[in-house]
């Protein structure tokens, strides 16, 4: 490409992701938006409104053979993407996508060898990956002044996504979400996961357990657990959470905690002690669209997170959530109270993890409420 060219992108699926995705591709002056299309006449309604200039459709087939197109943006469903995820690589494009790429491990796989025998890059948001936190906590870790790693603690904890709320290709929340957990330790550890074991829980008696708690080790020794589960307090006066990650060495520990609006970084070393606190940035999809438009245009990766490392996080989500059910997942709670919690989320304008419908809604009622004030 020319010095000052855009990446021209074509965007597939505006649900939440979507559109969390083209708010940024819209700020960022390396991408032009070209293409938004969905299926649903709703969201491509809302798609106009966002980006007038781009071309609004129902039919990828105009992404797909468009050659002008540089980057296929899939956010769809995970059983959606693998035959639009191929047909990007054979229509010689890049990819930016949603995790996990596949609503099957094998398929994963399968994809991240077809995209590793690809010329093309191919980025998955595992939006850890891109958190000053993380990195700054890796840096510090890494340099030693906490020892030798020994232990990674994880919770994920929030009154979040519930059962009956859509994903279903995404699997489960220890899955569809605590996939994130499971590379974050992965990547702290530098390791491969060795031992594991999991215990469930099937709040209000639903089918699969929507919390679960696994210990292990990594073939390094390391040992860790993780938490993870959107139980935390649904019906409480004032929602809360409790997430943090906790790491142990042989001589300091690094720690944190965030709400979603901040995240703290507490850094205990032999020779420094560390306390900053800043902006959480949410899924960080600013970063992400950032980083992968200048990996694509100097032709190697500056730092997105890959396809194999979704792919791997996503293959040991689903191993540790089945041996939580083979363990046997209590029941505790009952069906009407996931009920009581359901109609409440219907409500919520603002919260953890709200389905698409309160996002279309907020949007609608943003516009109404900017033409009154006109």
């Amino acid at each position: 490409m020319e010095r000052g060219e855009k990446l021209k992108i074509g965007v597939i699926g505006f649900g939440r992701m979507g559109q969390l995705h083209v708010k940024e591709l819209l700020k960022n002056p390396l991408w032009e938006l070209a293409y938004i299309c969905d299926v649903s006449a709703t969201a491509r309604k809302i798609a106009k409104e966002v980006a007038p200039s781009a071309t609004i459709t129902d039919d990828d087939d105009k992404i797909f053979t468009d050659p002008t197109i540089n980057v296929v943006g899939l956010f769809t469903l995970a059983d959606l993407r693998p035959n639009q995820l191929y047909r990007a690589l054979k229509t010689g494009k890049h990819v930016l996508a949603e995790k996990p790429v596949a609503g099957d491990v094998k398929t994963e796989w399968e994809i991240a060898k077809a995209v590793a025998e690809s010329d093309r890059m191919v980025a998955v948001n595992m939006f850890n990956r891109n958190a000053w936190y993380h990195k700054m906590m890796i840096d510090f870790i890494r340099s030693g002044e906490i020892g030798e790693l020994a232990i990674i603690r994880i919770a994920h904890m929030t009154p979040g996504h519930m059962p009956q709320e859509g994903h279903g290709p995404e699997g489960p929340c220890f899955h569809d979400c605590g996939m994130h957990y499971v590379d974050v330790a992965r990547w702290y550890a530098d390791s491969e996961y060795a031992t594991y074991h999991a215990q469930g829980v099937r709040m209000w008696s639903y089918t699969d357990p929507w919390w679960v708690q696994v210990h292990g080790t990594f073939q390094n020794d390391v040992v860790f657990d993780i938490t993870q589960g959107f139980v935390y307090g649904h019906l409480a006066q004032v929602q809360t959470n409790n997430c943090y990650v906790d790491v142990i060495g042989t001589k300091g520990v690094a720690r944190l905690t965030y709400d979603f609006k901040t995240a703290t970084v507490e850094l205990h070393g032999v020779n420094n002690t560390i306390k900053k606190t800043d902006d959480f940035n949410d899924k960080k999809i600013d970063i992400l669209v950032d980083v992968f438009a200048k990996s694509v245009l100097a032709g190697k990766n500056l730092g997105y997170p890959t396809v194999e490392d979704s792919v791997a996080a996503s293959d040991m989500a689903w191993k540790m959530f089945d041996d939580a059910v083979r363990n046997g997942a209590p029941c505790i709670g009952k069906v009407e109270e996931m009920d009581e919690i359901l109609a409440r989320r219907k409500t919520m304008k603002h919260g953890y993890g709200l389905p698409l419908w309160q996002i279309i809604d907020e949007h609608a009622a943003e516009k109404t409420n900017s033409k009154h004030q006109k």
